[in-house]
């Protein structure tokens, strides 16, 4: 008897210590992946403002139309910038210097300039007058304001100089520096100045590849699942099918891009950087998930629902396609839902098909050169300026929220149609 209550103890202090580990294990994996989105967020929260700095900016008639002529094309030529700099003059009459000039102009933006533009060929009629104008600064200036430099620090070790501070917070006590939110963000598309930077083209390219996967995977994927799981003879052919479908879902991604490379480019000659190739690389790397995910919604399907079509006269493919599919549907989209999110957090095959170009302009088409979500964090991940920083952050966390918008679809659609037999 004592022998069996030892024995007993030590299988509860066992199971008590299994607990205990497992429980540690979980919390810990909390824990990194809490502080992960911590980091991401205090990072990029910022980007989703912009500041922007007031100025009076006369419209001189001999920098934008000196000939008179306001038709767009003439408009374009105008001289935008010498208007900024103007303006920057007469607000800091005291700068005299050539440097301390060249240093004052890098307050603002080169997009202000682009600015003013819109602004004339959207109203010619203000042409010869001053107006106050809220324009973008510079990306320096940008994160002064937003405190990722330290003032304390000596002006040796800090991007901005101490008349670049003096100059912001004298326009931040009259007014004419605010925080504005960031709408370029998510509509400009990748450009070398961290203040004009936007996901617009990389969101519009990610829009077309996935457009191009689901339009392909999803009905191959459904139509291999159900010949698989209805019609396939069993035999040594199907099983070598069922099992290189298996091992191609665990497949690197990089290798599906080393296909697309070698096939739909070097091949078949199809556009390099186009979302249409891209689309067609990630229809390869999603198409087992979708076919693995369809059997098993297939395979969900009890038998008497078969026997019940059957046994009142319906042929096989009726069986299948008037009753078993549409039981079956609710965790076909599932498995589709998931592997387009696969598919949209995918950077390496993008990187093989040369989809890691500067595209400044935005996609209209799954043909047009195009860069995707993925890709675009990892060009700004590489850039050297802290307001790329922030952007990096702040792009990786739309592109979680998109990942965590599909992962609650698949889930509530899992929740709403699903069915216990």
């Amino acid at each position: 008897m004592q022998a069996v209550q030892a024995s007993l103890k030590r299988r509860y202090a066992a199971e008590r210590r299994f607990r205990f580990l497992g429980l540690s294990a979980v919390v810990l994996g909390l824990v990194f992946v809490a502080i992960l989105f911590v980091t991401i967020i205090s990072n990029g929260y910022t980007a989703f403002t912009q500041t922007h700095i007031a100025l009076d900016i006369h419209f001189d008639p001999q920098q934008i139309a000196p000939n008179g002529d306001t038709s767009p094309a003439a408009l374009s030529k105008g001289n935008y910038a010498a208007l900024v700099k103007q303006a920057l003059r007469e607000e800091f009459p005291e700068v005299t210097g050539r440097n301390d000039k060249r240093q004052l102009y890098r307050l603002m933006s080169s997009g202000a300039a682009f600015d003013l533009l819109n602004r004339v060929k959207a109203d010619p009629s203000i042409i010869g007058t001053t107006q106050r104008l809220w324009l973008v600064a510079d990306d320096d200036v940008d994160m002064l304001v937003k405190g990722h430099f330290d003032r304390d620090l000596p002006e040796s070790d800090r991007r901005v100089k101490n008349e670049t501070i003096a100059w912001v917070d004298k326009l931040a006590t009259e007014g004419r520096v605010k925080q504005q939110f960031n709408t370029a963000f998510f509509t400009h598309g990748d450009s070398r100045e961290p203040e004009l930077a936007g996901i617009g083209g990389a969101v519009a390219g990610s829009f077309y590849m996935l457009l191009v996967t689901v339009a392909l995977s999803f009905p191959i994927g459904v139509a291999a699942a159900i010949y698989l799981e209805e019609f396939a003879p069993t035999n040594r052919w199907t099983d070598l099918i069922e099992v290189n479908i298996n091992n191609l879902a665990a497949v690197p991604s990089i290798v599906f891009g080393l296909l697309g490379l070698a096939v739909f480019i070097n091949f078949f000659g199809l556009p390099r950087s186009a979302p249409l190739v891209g689309g067609l690389v990630l229809t390869l790397m999603t198409l087992p998930t979708i076919i693995i995910a369809s059997r098993a919604a297939l395979k969900s399907v009890p038998p008497s629902i078969r026997e019940a079509a059957l046994g009142i006269g319906a042929s096989k493919t009726q069986m299948v396609f008037h009753h078993v599919l549409p039981l079956a549907m609710p965790g076909m989209l599932t498995g589709t839902i998931i592997g387009m999110a696969q598919a949209l957090g995918e950077s390496a095959p993008l990187l093989m098909i040369g989809m890691v170009a500067f595209i400044v302009d935005i996609p209209g088409g799954p043909t047009d050169p195009a860069t995707a979500l993925p890709v675009q964090i990892f060009l700004w991940a590489d850039s050297p300026e802290r307001g790329f920083v922030e952007r990096t952050s702040a792009a990786i966390m739309v592109l979680l929220a998109f990942l965590i918008s599909m992962n609650a679809l698949a889930v509530y659609l899992r929740k709403k149609f699903e069915r216990r037999w």
